[in-house]
């Protein structure tokens, strides 16, 4: 495979990732926030979401439960982190228009994080 063939594949993966999660956005009802999660009438709980635009964590506090997946959304032309500051997770550089996903830590309380690119960023994921 050639290296602009490998770009184009990890291209394709990404927009239809993000066309996917799109998708299954819309079909959230509206009567809960986007920035908390919450329990499905299943009893799994939702994935929580950070966007991140303009240089900027939104929500600026997410909460969500211990363990559960947070899919994180870059929708700046530049790469981010989402870096805690204890440790506990770490996304790594999520390149602009692309996507990752990680594991909330099993400890409740207060996980403050920042972009270690630009670590002005900074917001905190809320685990209880």
């Amino acid at each position: 495979m050639t290296a602009v063939t490998a770009v184009t594949a990890v291209r394709l993966r990404s927009a239809l990732a993000c066309a996917l999660l799109t998708l299954s956005l819309g079909a959230c009802s509206s009567s809960h926030s986007p920035a908390t999660a919450t329990d499905s009438p299943s009893g799994a709980a939702s994935a929580g979401r950070i966007t991140i635009k303009d240089f900027q964590f939104q929500p600026a506090t997410l909460t969500v439960h211990p363990g559960q997946s947070v899919t994180v959304v870059n929708e700046d032309p530049t790469a981010h982190t989402v870096s805690a500051d204890d440790k506990s997770f770490d996304t790594k550089a999520i390149e602009g228009g692309a996507s990752a996903t990680f594991t909330a830590p099993s400890t409740p309380g207060s996980h403050p994080y920042i972009c270690s690119i630009h670590q002005y960023m900074h917001a905190t994921l809320a685990v209880s």
